[in-house]
């Protein structure tokens, strides 16, 4: 029995991966998710003067170039589509990210508790850098001069990994597949980068100098540094943030604002409302949680049945009330008083 079972281990052959590599008259299938062939057209060989067939051997697709579905075809088509609502919202995120991180970095550089003059020609300025920058990556990419834009539809997370996906057919040679196939959401916001960081050097070191002198200086080498952190994490993290973005804006606007609130020296009720109403500052805080978390709202439905989806921005103001409820009994005077009484 057991020189049998051998017979039959010994007896089985092993069948390979066939694939036809170099060029073809037919579009066979390629190995891996994202190698493909380009279609070179009829006629390409008596053009060329070559007997290449009229497909190329099995590469990366082109720029604005990939293939959808590699398990039925493997030719290179071309990415005509325009944006989804989600992508559009995450290229939003970017964007309000990035005018974020400048507010912020020139409200703590200033350290004042009041939006003064001075202040809000800063806060200006980065707002006019950002929406620059933003404006002119749109203009430039596909289709280029015009507000829209041509993208590749994302199917997987893998999409924005395709350098981890080379195939290797038969463990024989690799064949190197890397593209841009989320085009144009990765190389945008790279681009978007850079154009922020020319903005900036190219407009608020004058503003900064004249108007806010010493301090203001601290906010763009803030700027200096977390440009190149930013662009880091696009790039290793891409595809993670593209796929969880809505969730991250949900909860850092919740945890921000109960920062916000836990800063007031004043826990109780009453002067947590009338701080949040009466205070310019503490108000237009306040309305950008808000603002932020009903944006996340909006990427996390898509508002794809619009009369409840639009209805769940009305729940945006609970967590600041919550916490304004709530306060009192989590006042760490209160708390240890309750301790020394006991």
């Amino acid at each position: 029995m057991i020189s049998l079972y051998l017979l039959l281990l010994l007896s089985t052959t092993c069948t390979s991966y066939t694939w036809v590599q170099g060029p073809t008259d037919t579009p066979t299938l390629c190995p891996g998710l994202y190698c493909g062939r380009t279609d070179r057209g009829e006629g390409w060989g008596l053009e060329s003067n070559t007997t290449d067939g009229r497909y190329s051997e099995c590469g990366p697709c082109q720029r604005g170039w990939r293939v959808y579905n590699p398990s039925k075809s493997s030719v290179c088509q071309k990415c005509q589509d325009p944006p989804e609502l989600y992508d559009w919202l995450y290229l939003g995120f970017i964007v309000l990210f990035t005018l974020l991180a400048h507010w912020v970095a020139v409200d703590f550089t200033a350290k004042s508790r009041r939006f003064t003059k001075e202040i809000l020609i800063l806060h200006t300025s980065a707002l006019l850098e950002v929406g620059v920058s933003a404006v002119s990556t749109l203009v430039i990419s596909q289709p280029f001069g015009e507000f829209s834009l041509h993208s590749c539809r994302v199917s997987r997370l893998s999409d924005w990994y395709t350098l981890l996906h080379n195939p290797t057919p038969n463990y024989e040679t690799k064949l190197y597949c890397t593209q841009e196939a989320v085009y144009p959401l990765y190389t945008m916001v790279f681009i978007f980068y850079s154009f922020s960081l020319l903005s900036m050097l190219l407009i608020r070191p004058f503003l900064a100098s004249k108007f806010l002198p010493g301090k203001g200086r601290n906010a763009i080498y803030a700027a200096l540094y977390f440009f190149p952190i930013f662009a880091l994490i696009h790039g290793v993290l891409g595809g993670v943030i593209y796929y969880s973005y809505p969730y991250i804006i949900i909860l850092s606007s919740i945890v921000s604002c109960a920062a916000h609130y836990a800063f007031k020296l004043d826990q109780s009720v009453k002067s947590l409302l009338l701080t949040s109403v009466m205070d310019t500052r503490n108000l237009v805080i306040l309305l950008g949680h808000w603002g932020l978390h009903a944006y996340g709202i909006v990427a996390v439905t898509e508002l794809k049945e619009l009369s409840l989806h639009l209805s769940l921005i009305g729940l945006v103001p609970i967590p600041a009330l919550f916490y304004i409820l709530t306060a009192r009994f989590t006042d760490p005077a209160r708390i240890n008083g309750a301790n020394e009484l006991s």
